[in-house]
């Protein structure tokens, strides 16, 4: 992992980014994290649009306590509620 302070990033964005194979490029302000270039493998468009959308992520979040506290349904009893084959 390789720190850049945010007053020293001097570099263009290209040259960080031909790195990141070899390790991800934090940068930071006073020491303190702000952003991160990481490698992506095996991710489309749509993943990350939705994995950095708070409204996406809330919902989500809001799905995951309601299913802890109400319960949910198992995908056998699902697909037999939408007509589907159990296979």
């Amino acid at each position: 992992m390789k720190l850049v302070e945010i007053a020293e990033a001097n570099a263009t964005l290209a040259e960080y980014a031909s790195t990141l194979a070899e390790e991800a490029v934090i940068i930071t302000n006073n020491g303190q994290p702000i952003a991160a270039l990481v490698a992506l493998d095996n991710v489309d468009m749509e993943t990350i649009s939705l994995s950095t959308n708070p409204k996406f992520i809330e919902l989500i979040e809001r799905s995951r306590s309601r299913r802890r506290s109400e319960g949910g349904i198992s995908s056998k009893d699902m697909r037999r509620k939408l007509g589907l084959s159990e296979t």
